[in-house]
C-alpha cells in the first residue's frame, strides 16, 4: 500500500469515527486508525531532489558534511555553480533533522569565526574595531 493510500483510509476512518455515537464502534475505529497510522509511519517516503544555494563556503562546507553525516550524497547538476548543491533525500529529513542541525550548528560556526576575526584583528592588526564614524555635511569625493 503506498503512502497516499494509507493517508486516504486514515481519513476514513477519521471520518467514520466521528460519526459513529456506539462505543464499540468508537473502539473498532480507533483500534483501526492506530493501525493505519502505525502503518503510516512505517511506510517509506518518496524521495525528491532539494537544492539548495550556499555562498558562504565554510556554512557551505557544514552542509556537506552533514549530508554525509547522513548518508546522503551531495551533487551538482552540469553546469550548476559550486554555491549549488543538490540532495535526493526526503522531506522529512530535511526538515526534521538535517535542516535544523545545520541551522544550530552553522550560528555557532558564524560566533566562532567572527570571533577569531575579532581576535586576530584586535591583536594583530589594531585594537580598535569600531565602525567608521558619520561625518554630516562633508560633500561628497
Amino acid at each position: 500500500m503506498t503512502r497516499d493510500e494509507i493517508i486516504d483510509k486514515i481519513r476514513k476512518v477519521e471520518a467514520l469515527f466521528l460519526r459513529t455515537d456506539s462505543p464499540g464502534e468508537m473502539q473498532a475505529a480507533r483500534g483501526a486508525l492506530d493501525r493505519l497510522q502505525a502503518q503510516l509511519a512505517s511506510a517509506p517516503e518518496k524521495t525528491g531532489e532539494f537544492q539548495f544555494s550556499m555562498h558562504d563556503p565554510w556554512k557551505r562546507q557544514l552542509f556537506l558534511a552533514l549530508a554525509r553525516r547522513h548518508g546522503l550524497t551531495p551533487y551538482r547538476q552540469y553546469r550548476q555553480r559550486r554555491t549549488t548543491v543538490m540532495l535526493r533525500t526526503t522531506r522529512t529529513l530535511i526538515e526534521k533533522t538535517l535542516w535544523p542541525q545545520y541551522l544550530e550548528l552553522s550560528r555557532l560556526l558564524h560566533d566562532y569565526l567572527d570571533e577569531a576575526t575579532r581576535d586576530i584583528i584586535t591583536r594583530g592588526v589594531h585594537g580598535d574595531l569600531s565602525d567608521a564614524v558619520e561625518q554630516p555635511n562633508l560633500p561628497p569625493g
